[in-house]
This record gives C-alpha cells, sequence and structure tokens, in this order.
C-alpha cells in the first residue's frame, strides 16, 4: 500500500511524458479496456509524442471501448503495439483533434484506413479520394466516408508526412471528389434535369487555387449550356436545381454533421443574380459589369466537377479578362481599399488573435502576391498559377520579388498556415481567431514541434513570423510602383513620346518639352539602369506631381541617376524599397536646398532607405562629434581636417532637411505629422548639434596644425543666440563668444595671439570656398560688440562685465551655453555669468524700460523698407523677436526664483513660466503657436529657395512649395497667408499685454 501523500510512480512517469492531469489519465490507464498494453513502455512513449496526451489517451480509451467485442478490441491494442506507422498516425490524429476522435468513437473501424501504409498512400490524389468515397450513395454516407478521408490526411499531417502545402493540396482534392460524388447523388436524384444540361463546377478561392484548410467554405461558380438544342431556360433552371441540390449535400446539418458549406456568393451580381449563367452570360458580365475584386478572385478559378469541356472553356475565355484587369483606372487603389476594409471590419477585441484577416496574417501574404500576378502576369505568364507559394517562387524567378523577401514570405506563411490547421483540426470548426486559453495553446504549440516551453515558443514564433509578414506586406503590396505600372496603358508604361508628353501635360508640370528631354535621357536604352527607370519613372512622376515644382523634381532625379545609375546598390535601392523612392521624390521636388546638398555628394541617397524612416533620424551630437574628430584626425593638413568636418556636415544637413520634408510632406504609407512642435525641435536640435560637432572638429584641426596637440592656453567657445538655444535653422550663423586662460607658466601675451589665431583661422577655414555650405561665425554679441576684442580672458569677462555690463548684454547672455572646447573654462564662464542673467530680485524698472525701449527701436529701424510687418517671421507683428523677448523678460524679471526659468530653450522657458503661473495656459500656447510657426516658415523657405529669408516668397511657385511643406494643398496659399496673420495677430496681443503692459509679472 502507497504510504498517505506520495504519489505513485505511475503518476510521475505521466508528468515526465507531458500529461497535464496526470490523476486522470492514471484512471484511464488503469480501465480494463488498456489491461493488456498499459505496462508496454511504447504505449507511453507514443502517447507523450503526441500534440495531447491526455485527449490522446481518452480518444484511445473511447475508441476501444467502441470495439465490437474482445477479439476487435484485441486486434486493434495489437496492431497498435506492433505497428509504428498505425500507433503514430492513430495516436497523433487523437492527440490533435477531438472532433475526429469523437468521430472514430461512432465509426470504430475506420482507425483501420490507418494501417495502410504503401507509397501511394503517401500523397492521395482526387482519383483516390473518388474511390474512397465511391460508395456514398446519400448525403450521410457521403459524410461518413469524407470524414474517413479526412482521418487519413490528418494522420499524414500530424506525423509530418505531408508538410503544409501538400496537406492543403490533398484537403483540396478531396473537395474536388467530394463536389463530384455530390453532384452524382444530385444528378441521380434527377436523371431528368441532368439529361437536359450540361453544367460545370468551377472552383474558386482556396478551393481552386489548390491551397484549402481543413474547415473552410468552398467557394464555386456554377456554368451552365444546354444539351442538343433543348430550350435554354428549362436546361438553366434544370442545371439550377442540381447546383442547389449539391450546396445542399456538401451544407446541411445531418445526424452526421456537415462537409463544408458551398458559397456561390463569388459569381456574377453575387447572391442576387442567378445561381447558374451560361458561358455567354458570364462573358458579358465580366465584361461589362465586373468589379475589380471579381478579377482578382477569378485568378484561382479551376474547373473541378460536371462538364469538363465546358469548365475548362469557361476558364480559358475569362483568362484574357484576368489579365487585363490591371489595365482597369484604379485597378490597384481598389484592390488595396479592399484590402484595408477587410482590416477595418474585424472586432478590436479579436484584431489580435486574428490569424487569417488581422495586420501580418495570412491575407496579408496572398493579397500581395494576387496584386504581383495581376500587375505582371499580363506580360509574363510563368506568374499565373492560383496557388500562393507556387506564384511566390515565380515571382521570385522572375525577379519581381527579391529572392530572401520571398523565402522569409514562404517560411512565414507556411507557419501561419500551419497554425491555422491545428487550430481548425481540433474541433473541425471554422475559425481564423488563436485561442487564448493555456491548453488550447499548449496543444497548438507542441503540434508544431514546440516542446521545450509551448505556449512561449508559439507566441513568439508567431509574432516573429506576422511582423515579417506584416513589414513585407508593405513593402510589395502597397509599393505605390505598382500602381503606376498597373494604372497606365501598356504604351504608356513604356514611356512612348505621346504618352509621356500628354500624361507631362496632365500631371501640370511647367515645361513639359524639357520634362520630356529629362524623361528621354532616363528611359531611353537597354541597360538594367534605363528598365529599372522605366518602372519607376511612372509613379515618381505622380509624386513630383503632388510638389509645387515637379518640373524641378524631374530634373533633379535626372542629376541624381546621371551620378550614381551606374552603381549597383542605388538601383536596387528604388527597386527593393518602396520607401526610398518616394523619399527620394519627395527631397528633389521640394526646394533647392535638399537636392543641392544630394548633389554635391549623391552617395547620401542611402540615408533614404531605410522603409521605417530610421536611416533619417539625426544623429547625436556625441555621435557627430566622434566621427568628425575621426575625420579630422585622418587628414593632413589642418585645410584637409575642416573640409572633411565639412563634408560630414554637409551629409547631416541633408539628413536633417530630409526628413524634415518627410515628415511634413508625409507618404502614402504614412501621413504628415500633426506636432508641428516636434518637427521645429527636431531641426533646431539637430542643425545645433552638428553645428557644435563641426566646431569641435574645426578646433581640433587648427589646434593641432598650428601647436600641435597643446594650445598654450584654454580655449572654450560658448554657443549664443538660438545657437545656445539650441534653435538654429538651415540658414542660420553660429553666433558666439570665445573665451581663453593661459595655462599655467604660459606667456599672456603669447597666449592671447595663440587664441586669436584659432579664431582668424577657424572663421577662414569654416567660409573657404568649396562644395560644401560654409559656416559663418557671428561673434556680433561679445561685450563692446564689433568694437571690442574677438578673445577675451575669463577675467577680462569678469571685469568688463562686473564694471561696464548693459542691459542687452544680461538680455543676450540668457542664451549662452558651452559648445564645444574646454569644459571646464565653459563652466566657469557659465557660473561668472549666471547672476548676470539671473539677477537676485529680479531686474530693476530702469532695466525693464531699458529692454522695452530696445525693441521698440529695433521694431522701427530694423524692419526692412518695403516688408509686410504681417508676414515678417522674424522682426514682424506677432514673429519669433515678439515671442524671445516676452519669454526672456521673464526669465530676466524671475529666473531667480524659478529654476525651470534657467534654460537657453524658448520653449521650455515658455513651459516653464506657465507651470509657475506666470502666464496663462492660453497665452502660453498663443505664443508658443506663434514661435513655432514663425520658424517653421524660416525653415520651409531655406529649404525652398536655398538661401534664408524672413519673409514668404514673392514667387507664386516658391510660395506654394512653402504652402506644401506646411500642410495647404494646392490652391490654398490664401488660407495659409491669412492663418499666418491670425496666428501672429493673437501673439502680438499678448505681447502687448505681457511686455509692453504696466501689470507686473
Amino acid at each position: 500500500m502507497m504510504a498517505p501523500g506520495r504519489r505513485s510512480s505511475t503518476f510521475s512517469r505521466l508528468l515526465r511524458h507531458g500529461f497535464t492531469d496526470p490523476s486522470a489519465a492514471e484512471r484511464l490507464m488503469e480501465s480494463a479496456e488498456l489491461a493488456p498494453i498499459r505496462n508496454d513502455p511504447v504505449l507511453l512513449d507514443a502517447l507523450g509524442a503526441t500534440a495531447d496526451p491526455d485527449l490522446a489517451l481518452l480518444g484511445l480509451v473511447r475508441l476501444v471501448e467502441a470495439q465490437d467485442g474482445h477479439p476487435a478490441q484485441r486486434e486493434l491494442l495489437d496492431t497498435l503495439i506492433a505497428a509504428k506507422p498505425l500507433r503514430d498516425r492513430l495516436l497523433g490524429v487523437l492527440g490533435a483533434s477531438a472532433a475526429l476522435g469523437d468521430h472514430l468513437a461512432r465509426h470504430p473501424l475506420d482507425w483501420q484506413a490507418l494501417v495502410m501504409y504503401e507509397p501511394q498512400d503517401l500523397h492521395p490524389g482526387t482519383a483516390e479520394f473518388e474511390r474512397g468515397l465511391a460508395e456514398a450513395s446519400d448525403p450521410v454516407t457521403l459524410r461518413v466516408a469524407y470524414r474517413r478521408c479526412l482521418l487519413s490526411i490528418a494522420a499524414r499531417d500530424v506525423c509530418g508526412t505531408t508538410d503544409v502545402a501538400e496537406t492543403a493540396a490533398e484537403l483540396a482534392d478531396l473537395a474536388t471528389a467530394t463536389l463530384r460524388a455530390a453532384l452524382a447523388i444530385a444528378q441521380a436524384a434527377a436523371p431528368e434535369d441532368a439529361a437536359m444540361c450540361r453544367l460545370a463546377v468551377i472552383a474558386m478561392g482556396k478551393c481552386g487555387g489548390h491551397e484549402l484548410n481543413y474547415v473552410s467554405d468552398v467557394d464555386v461558380i456554377f456554368v451552365g449550356e444546354t444539351v442538343d438544342g433543348a430550350d435554354e431556360g428549362k436546361a438553366l433552371r434544370a442545371a439550377t436545381r442540381l447546383a442547389s441540390h449539391l450546396m445542399r449535400i456538401c451544407s446541411e446539418t445531418t445526424v452526421e454533421g456537415s462537409i463544408w458549406p458551398v458559397d456561390a456568393n463569388l459569381r456574377p451580381e453575387g447572391r442576387n443574380g442567378p445561381l447558374v449563367r451560361t458561358l455567354s452570360s458570364h462573358l458579358a458580365y465580366y465584361q461589362r459589369w465586373a468589379k475589380t475584386w471579381e478579377f482578382q478572385a477569378l485568378l484561382k478559378a479551376r474547373p473541378v466537377a460536371g462538364d469538363v469541356e465546358l469548365g475548362e472553356t469557361y476558364v480559358a475565355t475569362l483568362a484574357p479578362l484576368v489579365w487585363q484587369a490591371a489595365e482597369r483606372e484604379n485597378f490597384v487603389p481598389d484592390v488595396q481599399k479592399m484590402r484595408r476594409r477587410v482590416v477595418e471590419n474585424i472586432p478590436v477585441a479579436e484584431i489580435e488573435r486574428e490569424l487569417k484577416l488581422g495586420p501580418g496574417g495570412l491575407r496579408d501574404v496572398e493579397f500581395a502576391v494576387q496584386l504581383l500576378q495581376l500587375v505582371h502576369g499580363r506580360a509574363d505568364t510563368s506568374l499565373r498559377s492560383g496557388t500562393t507559394l507556387d506564384a511566390l517562387k515565380a515571382l521570385a524567378a522572375g525577379g519581381y520579388v527579391g529572392r530572401v523577401d520571398a523565402v522569409l514570405l514562404e517560411d512565414a506563411y507556411r507557419f501561419l498556415r500551419s497554425m491555422e490547421h491545428r487550430i481548425q483540426l481540433f474541433r473541425l470548426r471554422r475559425t481564423h481567431l488563436v485561442p487564448e486559453e493555456d491548453a488550447d495553446l499548449r496543444r497548438i504549440g507542441r503540434s508544431l514541434g514546440l516542446r521545450t516551453d509551448p505556449i512561449t515558443e508559439l507566441n513568439r514564433e508567431w509574432k516573429r513570423h506576422a511582423s515579417v509578414v506584416r513589414r513585407l506586406h508593405e513593402k510589395l503590396f502597397y509599393r505605390p510602383l505598382l500602381d503606376a505600372v498597373a494604372q497606365l496603358a501598356p504604351g504608356e508604361s513604356r514611356l512612348s513620346t505621346n504618352a509621356a508628353r500628354e500624361r507631362l501635360v496632365a500631371l501640370g508640370y511647367a515645361d513639359p518639352a524639357a520634362a520630356l528631354r529629362h524623361l528621354e535621357a532616363l528611359a531611353s536604352g537597354v541597360s538594367r539602369k534605363a528598365a529599372i527607370q522605366r518602372t519607376l519613372l511612372p509613379v515618381l512622376l505622380g509624386w513630383f506631381a503632388d510638389s509645387a515644382d515637379p518640373d524641378a523634381g524631374l530634373f533633379n532625379f535626372r542629376k541624381v541617376s546621371d551620378a550614381l545609375g551606374k552603381t549597383p546598390w542605388y538601383l536596387r535601392l528604388l527597386r527593393d524599397e518602396g520607401a526610398a523612392a518616394e523619399n527620394l521624390a519627395r527631397v528633389l521636388s521640394a526646394g533647392r536646398l535638399a537636392p543641392d546638398l544630394l548633389m554635391r555628394a549623391p552617395e547620401a541617397v542611402a540615408l533614404l532607405g531605410d522603409g521605417d524612416g530610421g536611416g533619417l533620424e539625426p544623429r547625436s551630437r556625441a555621435h557627430l562629434e566622434q566621427e568628425i574628430l575621426a575625420a579630422v584626425g585622418r587628414a593632413s593638413g589642418g585645410e584637409a581636417a575642416v573640409t572633411a568636418a565639412r563634408g560630414v556636415r554637409r551629409r547631416e544637413l541633408f539628413r536633417t532637411a530630409a526628413i524634415d520634408i518627410v515628415n511634413s510632406y508625409g507618404t502614402d504609407e504614412t501621413p504628415a505629422n500633426a506636432d508641428q512642435g516636434a518637427l521645429v525641435d527636431l531641426v533646431g536640435g539637430a542643425v545645433s548639434d552638428l553645428t557644435a560637432a563641426t566646431l569641435a572638429g574645426t578646433l581640433r584641426a587648427v589646434v593641432r596644425d598650428g601647436w600641435g596637440d597643446t594650445l598654450p592656453t584654454r580655449f572654450a567657445i560658448i554657443g549664443m543666440g538660438r545657437f545656445g538655444g539650441h534653435e538654429l535653422g538651415y540658414g542660420s550663423d553660429a553666433d558666439v563668444l570665445f573665451v581663453h586662460e593661459p595655462r599655467e607658466g604660459a606667456d599672456e601675451q603669447e597666449a592671447s595671439r595663440a587664441a586669436n589665431t584659432v579664431v582668424s583661422e577657424m572663421r577662414r577655414l569654416l567660409q573657404v570656398s568649396s562644395a560644401d555650405p560654409p559656416l559663418l561665425i557671428d561673434a556680433d554679441l561679445r561685450p563692446e560688440g564689433k568694437s571690442g576684442p574677438l578673445v577675451r580672458t575669463l577675467k577680462s569677462y569678469e571685469a568688463y562685465y562686473r564694471r561696464w555690463s548693459l542691459v542687452w548684454e544680461a538680455h543676450a547672455l540668457l542664451r549662452a551655453e558651452v559648445v564645444s572646447g574646454d569644459e571646464e573654462l565653459g563652466r566657469r564662464f557659465i557660473e561668472l555669468v549666471d547672476p548676470l542673467r539671473y539677477p537676485a530680485e529680479g531686474l530693476g524698472e530702469d532695466a525693464v524700460r531699458e529692454i522695452r525701449r530696445l525693441k521698440a527701436r529695433m521694431e522701427s529701424e530694423r524692419m526692412p523698407r518695403g516688408a509686410d510687418p504681417t508676414l515678417h517671421t522674424k522682426l514682424g507683428r506677432g514673429g519669433l523677436s515678439d515671442v524671445e523677448w516676452t519669454v526672456q523678460l521673464l526669465q530676466l524679471r524671475h529666473g531667480w526664483e524659478e529654476p525651470g526659468l534657467r534654460t537657453t530653450r524658448t520653449r521650455e522657458a515658455l513651459a516653464a513660466a506657465c507651470a509657475a503661473e506666470l502666464i496663462s495656459g492660453e497665452d502660453a500656447s498663443t505664443l508658443d503657436e506663434a514661435w513655432v510657426l514663425a520658424t517653421r516658415v524660416r525653415n520651409a523657405v531655406m529649404l525652398v529657395r536655398g538661401r534664408a529669408g524672413d519673409t514668404f516668397p514673392s514667387d507664386g511657385r516658391e510660395l506654394a512649395a512653402v504652402g506644401r511643406y506646411l500642410g495647404y494643398g494646392p490652391g490654398h496659399v490664401g488660407d495659409m497667408l491669412d492663418d499666418y496673420r491670425r496666428t501672429t495677430r493673437r501673439a502680438r496681443a499678448v505681447v502687448e499685454e505681457l511686455f509692453y503692459g504696466a501689470a507686473e509679472r
């Protein structure tokens, strides 16, 4: 007798073999039915190898119980132990499918269908399944025979004898045999109808594609014709009766359940159209009325039952229409919208579990492959397969899909289909939802060979493959390159002269003749470069036309192509990365600055290739400084070193301009960034970091060239103005102060000469004429302005600020921040000026009046003659100066008591003032909106014109380009100007109150 609390050895062995309820399993093992084999280790090992050992054991006991008498039980058990093929098949099915376990319990002799293991039994086709269904004479016996055949398919599947594609093909062949058997039953029941008509059954969907699931609607279309001159109306009615009876035989529920629903809704006019049509009626409908999705559905049409000749004629007649479907207007957008609608209609609670229709699901693969087939299959007949995996292989072989992408997509599709099969096999129910219960997930995972931690491994693999599908689906299905290939007439896709001219005129090119010359230069010839560009140009023309200057976009593309067209990676980039081609189109047509930067080093186009935008993300200051210092270190001589630093700056300015343009314009896949403030911060931070890194590299180069490793004086650069505030624009100068401190034992005059030489050489080298944009250093904010020395010692600054400092200098120092050079010296400079910019107890009234006087004087004296003060971004009403001086006055008055105000950044200081209740939330929002908008306009002007400006352009096309950058479509330039005036007018009202008002704040 076993001691209390001790587990039996059987219990422990059951646990080790994967049983989750060993107590129940132990009772089943002790049942009388299993007495002859319960101690045979082969049994436990075999059960442990199944997807669900508990379910397999229960199913086995039920099957033994159902045998008719002891001899039959003994035969089953003896065969089970002796024959490994049977053991693996039978227990494998019982452990994976409760529904087939129920079938075996009801039909206990059907286990014998799994005994045969002959070569022809391993891969049966339609003929073998027809023999398996041959004795069925009514719907009930047909269901029993169908399940018996299904049992053999499932056994081969769970044992790995067939892979997922072979299993799907066998299921389609079984469906074909079943439809034929059902039609035979219907014809036997109504021989007069059968004699009166010819009826062909056309399989569609997964059955037609030879890739059926375990449980799925079988989509069909019926075609009928008369026999021997019979009345067409009577023949069609007879064919309709036969078709309806066939559908009922398969679909209706009997004592043996149903087989599967037969769905004829893909027929012309859907459920509102006649169930059976003649071939001529089908043809007329598809020629005149069919919608895009109906041609896509016909891609998988396959005759499976009834009149073979009629079925083959139907497919041959409609095939030309299928392969012309991609020439229909709006074909690709229609297909894409249909895909999006499918996703949108999935309940929110189910979308994360939806294996078929959800993002990264099976439908993504199928739609992508079908779209590529329909577009490219017009000219390439090798792509015309109804089977997804076969079509994918053909697409890869033809170069329409990258080979690596095709392999990844196939692997993902096979895994997802295997999951779908295992989910449906359990209850033989039509579902595509991944279950939530751990027991279900464990069974599915184990059935797929994931045995260590089935649930965790299954979820990980599922998410990984879905992610792969999602990424590749976006790349293949949505890439707008296909839109051009599909929309244009065959001649136009080859860019014939007339078609190209018409297209250019329709797209609004200002100089179609020049544009046509560019197109001819790009698309002529038989080179690989010309072939790829012929494919790309139609869609590029559309993207260029979406900009304000299509002509410039096309001309710039020609220049880039001339520079890089023979470079293999460039051609691959544009062919394979939909995002790269669109990003390039946006950048080339958005204005002059980005193309000018790109033309100086065309290889920077590679930055556009990362589909998720990661290649365009600005790099950190530390990263930039590391690269520039390394480039400087490799160069020989100061001029070469600074040239290298300026080359990095040029490339990074292009990177920043490109992501700014892409985020502002948006793409076909990603809408424009609605957070204008985030775009301003991105540009300001990126350009400021880049300027600081460039100065650091230039300083290193100059010092090394003149003094070796060590300058006789410590040297620091202090950023001022927008530079210190991390708010530089594309065309901003670098406002700085230079401070030095002689090293211990160094001669002060020598140290001063060295410091001045460094400054002079830095300014010279950064302005040397070259292909790279110059970086102007402006030191006019130094003590005494232009009259004062360029460089001072820290002691000199201290003496000056103690005795002579003016209010405007304290005001300017609010933006002071160390940007390069000796960090410790820079820190001490900041400690020196902090009491000046954040004076204890704040500014006195005299100082406040002086600041207001300076601001009013600047407004009246510095505004350019003839400029519209309502549209001047810097000095105009509610512009940058208004907002910044208002915020800075708050900093000068309250920075001593509010730590949050001690920042060089305008928006941060404004937010801190609001948090400290020095300004209302509404007023802060008004000022922030105006400052962001004015900054965006300045950035837009620089991007569009290629030179800095503080006002909106007067040229109509340039003004439209600024509007496009700001999110205004064609014809809405007036709205842009009205919105700017309205925003800045509100900001000026706040400035009048806070800056000029008498109220203390």
